[in-house]
């Protein structure tokens, strides 16, 4: 699955624009290496996102296409 689909079906962020814009920007990282939002998530994928001073670190447990809100945070863990 694309990295800027993921970051929106997960609710890392909400919009996919924004996703795309974070992603062109720089400021996301899959495993240590900056990503461009058509970059392939995996299962066992650790992102990096920078969100001014604060930087979110978690790692990708599941990829599904759809996901209903209650259950999007089982998609990744907390790091």
């Amino acid at each position: 699955m694309r990295l800027d689909k993921y970051l929106k079906v997960s609710r890392l962020i909400k919009r996919r624009t924004v996703a795309n814009e974070a992603c062109d920007g720089g400021r996301v990282t899959i495993n240590g290496r900056v990503a461009k939002a058509s970059a392939e998530v995996k299962q066992g994928d650790v992102i990096a996102i920078s969100f001014g001073n604060r930087e979110v670190k978690v790692e990708v447990l599941d990829v599904q296409e759809t996901v209903k809100k209650e259950a999007a945070a089982e998609l990744f863990r907390y790091l």
